[in-house]
């Protein structure tokens, strides 16, 4: 299916709706359905209720307006597919952390709507780019220094919270049985990094570059990246990858084990749909597989908070020489942009 800019989800009927049967004309028809046992029958409605299920679950989030994320129903391939556009620069802004953190509640409360032993109409979610080139570049380098300027850590420290809430909750895969899938097709940096190791399974172009590049203004990214990479890594890789400020590659992070699918360039929807077709039937274990890690390795949403609030109080402290280079990269990152879109 090709993912679009606006909401329509697809519906593909493997069963004739009952009534057709009932209204048909045909005098063969009252034959057929008698040979029809009542398990049959039973699955044909069953089937056709999850297909009504799923038109009305894609009906109510096409009716969400958001104006920085685009939504896609595949219901063939059970999956949401969602895309950041921040307006403005490649970052995670005030308005897309808002309506990140509303489409996550959003697919709770339609979650939590299914009847009792109700099919999911989703099984993935996966979370990309429409900006070419760019997955996100991180946080809101303006906002940073407009707070840091005004000596507001209360709207520092709501930010970086509102930042960390979405990083656990797609980690928890919003606490629902939906395995979240980052599709990186351009480059992931700081806060934009952070985000794509926050996603179950990290599909990237080998085009794509990651990095964290705050140590450049003596900051430290604080929306997740030590809590994620000592997980996954180790606590001594992660803090070199820190502490270095160094831009990686994408087959280097694969290496690494970051990166869980290595795709050609151009071809990263393409290697998320042959994952998603190639595992589907195993869904249920892979996401228990991700909850016993969890539990094995837990990391919780006061471990996110408490470092962002450490991230607050540093940057807080930041000398205007650091906020000048903060400026310079902000401006670097904008005009980027305007070169994309001229």
């Amino acid at each position: 299916m090709k993912t679009g800019s606006s909401l329509r989800p697809v519906v593909t009927r493997n069963v004739t709706p009952l009534g057709r049967l009932a209204r048909a004309t045909d005098p063969k028809t009252p034959t057929q359905l008698e040979l029809w046992s009542n398990s049959n029958l039973a699955s044909a409605r069953g089937q056709d209720a999850v297909a009504r299920a799923r038109v009305d679950f894609s009906a109510e989030l096409a009716a969400a307006k958001f104006n920085e994320l685009d939504l896609t129903v595949s219901i063939h391939d059970e999956t949401i597919w969602c895309y950041m556009r921040p307006n403005g620069p490649p970052s995670f802004t005030p308005t897309l952390l808002h309506e990140l953190i509303s489409m996550r509640r959003l697919l709770q409360r339609l979650f939590a709507g299914l009847r009792p032993g109700e099919a999911a109409p989703v099984k993935y979610f996966v979370g990309g780019s429409r900006i070419p080139g760019m997955y996100n570049l991180g946080g809101d380098l303006n906002f940073f220094i407009k707070s840091i300027r005004a000596r507001d850590i209360d709207a520092l420290r709501g930010y970086a919270h509102d930042c960390v809430d979405v990083a656990y909750h797609m980690m928890m895969g919003f606490h629902l049985p939906v395995i979240t899938i980052a599709l990186v097709q351009g480059d992931a940096l700081g806060g934009g990094f952070e985000g794509a190791l926050s996603f179950n399974v990290l599909v990237a172009e080998k085009r794509a570059k990651f990095g964290l590049p705050e140590i450049l203004f003596n900051l430290f990214p604080g929306m997740g990246a030590f809590s994620f990479l000592s997980r996954k890594l180790d606590v001594t890789r992660a803090h070199k990858m820190i502490l270095s400020g160094r831009v990686f590659s994408a087959p280097e992070l694969y290496e690494m084990g970051l990166i869980d699918i290595l795709a050609e360039d151009g071809r990263g929807e393409e290697a998320v749909r042959d994952y998603i077709s190639h595992n589907r039937r195993h869904h249920g274990v892979h996401r228990r597989v991700r909850d016993v890690g969890m539990r094995v390795n837990p990391l919780s949403l006061d471990e996110l908070r408490d470092v962002t609030d450490i991230w607050a109080e540093h940057a807080m402290k930041l000398q205007e020489t650091d906020l000048r280079n903060m400026e310079r990269l902000a401006s670097a990152q904008l005009r980027r942009v305007q070169r994309i879109n001229s």
